[in-house]
């Protein structure tokens, strides 16, 4: 006998309350590149969010900056920089609240120490100590994905799953344009508007899927465009400019906790480094672009607007700068500390009761290794 997970919800997920399936034919943007506000003042955020996002920024930067430079001194195995995509980092994390869970992508190490994680937990499955450095459930993040497009899979398992208990928790799952071409993405957005699930998927659109660029992945306007080929909204956003990408993300959180189901988010910004330190970048982009995309720094923008609003001067940002040297500072202190690895925790972990032959296999490990300290 085959038992129904739920009833299917009763309302066409193909007309959405309140909002439109398809994108606007321009990102949409609060805060220009030249810092100037546009679009709809009401949907501004207050001037203390955008102070608070411009920190976060700063601090994020200057964090990202350390774990490359403590990737090229051998002390992280591999490290996926996202300057230039502090406002997605950044602006999506602040959006949520705090009974929701958020599902990051490798490249989405800024996003994670804002949401609250400890720095040196977060690099901890960059520098090859544990598969996750952090508990999830303590700051409701889940693990760093490195398989393109299987957090999409397990935000919508689990934001349907707290549907179903009748808890209020949306889920935020972030992933790159090159993640829009696998297959779990499909599932996951198929599945998401059948049932309505409460997600928020944010698309971090950087031109390119390592050395791909877009045109070779899509043929589609825009990858928020694909939204209505599912029934629910696709909004195009400027990616730089943290004011849009927070009120975009809050609005969908806020619409998919009244239960009007998830929204397809796409964030047009750019990866200033290579893909990770083991890629040559210039083999596949011209210099130029890479000059293009750095006029248009979202911090840069964010700082021109707050100091024309007067809630940020010269003394206010230099002792920004100094949070996030001393930051920085914890962080490089701490790292290079040599870690005592215990090499039985290899075993620990892969079952909740050990087999006989994990058994075995730990003790001969063992046993190697105690033989041969004593014959040193």
């Amino acid at each position: 006998m085959v038992t129904a997970i739920a009833a299917r919800p009763k309302t066409s997920p193909a007309k959405p309350a309140g909002i439109g399936l398809l994108p606007g034919p321009d990102p949409g943007q609060l805060i220009d590149p030249a810092g100037r506000p546009v679009g709809e003042a009401g949907r501004l955020p207050a001037g203390e969010v955008l102070s608070e996002l411009h920190r976060r920024m700063v601090i994020g930067r200057r964090f990202d900056a350390q774990a490359t430079a403590l990737t090229k001194q051998g002390r992280l195995a591999v490290y996926p920089s996202s300057r230039g995509q502090d406002a997605c980092e950044v602006g999506a994390v602040l959006a949520l609240r705090d009974q929701d869970w958020l599902f990051p992508t490798y490249r989405d190490s800024v996003a994670i120490t804002t949401r609250g994680v400890d720095p040196i937990e977060v690099l901890s499955l960059l520098r090859g100590e544990w598969h996750c450095g952090y508990d999830p459930y303590q700051h409701r993040v889940a693990p760093q994905c490195t398989p393109l497009a299987t957090n999409t899979l397990h935000a919508v398992g689990l934001a349907h799953a707290a549907r179903l208990k009748g808890e209020d928790t949306v889920a935020l799952v972030l992933l790159g344009d090159g993640a829009t071409s696998e297959g779990d993405t499909h599932e996951a957005l198929n599945f998401a508007a059948v049932w309505k699930t409460p997600v928020v998927f944010l698309v971090q659109n950087n031109g390119y899927a390592i050395s791909v660029p877009l045109d070779k992945q899509t043929a589609a306007p825009s990858l928020a465009h694909k939204g209505v080929g599912y029934g629910m909204p696709g909004v195009l956003i400027d990616g730089n400019d943290a004011a849009a990408v927070y009120t975009t993300v809050r609005e969908a959180v806020e619409r998919a906790a009244r239960g009007e189901g998830p929204t397809l988010i796409e964030a047009l910004t750019y990866r200033i480094e290579a893909h990770t330190n083991a890629d040559d970048a210039t083999r596949y982009r011209e210099s130029d672009e890479v000059a293009s995309w750095l006029r248009r720094d979202p911090i840069d923008r964010l700082e021109t607007y707050l100091r024309a609003a007067g809630r940020l001067d010269d003394a206010a940002a230099e002792g920004l700068r100094a949070e996030a040297e001393r930051f920085a500072a914890g962080v490089r202190e701490r790292m290079n500390a040599d870690v005592a690895l215990d090499p039985a925790e290899l075993f620990a972990h892969v079952y909740t009761e050990p087999t006989t032959p994990l058994i075995e296999q730990r003790d001969t490990l063992l046993d190697e290794l105690r033989d041969a300290e004593e014959a040193q």
